[in-house]
């Protein structure tokens, strides 16, 4: 699992690549939570065009951010879902929360 991130203007891009699952999900909860937290960005977009696999705990590391972030009024966003991906957000109403954007 790689997750990366840039700053562009007052967005926080966080990009990431591989499995989101139950081997990788501690990591992955723990990096973006150490990139939000330093960031001063507006929104968040989360890039998921490199995402292969996403289980149950990769949904709950998502909707922890968006916790996290709604808290500080911060939105988040997602773009560029698989297939696969965007067919989960689409049946968890991950998307009522976290809006695809193109």
């Amino acid at each position: 699992m790689q997750v990366t991130s840039q700053e562009i203007n007052d967005t926080l891009v966080i990009s990431l690549a591989g499995e989101l699952d139950e081997h990788s999900a501690n990591y992955v909860r723990d990096l973006m939570d150490n990139l939000m937290s330093k960031s001063n960005a507006r929104q968040v977009i989360v890039d998921l065009g490199q995402l292969d696999f996403m289980d149950s705990t990769g949904i709950g590391v998502m909707i922890g951010r968006y916790k996290k972030m709604k808290s500080r009024g911060i939105p988040i966003f997602v773009t560029n879902p698989s297939k696969q991906i965007d067919k989960i957000f689409m049946m968890t109403a991950l998307y009522d929360v976290m809006p695809k954007i193109d």
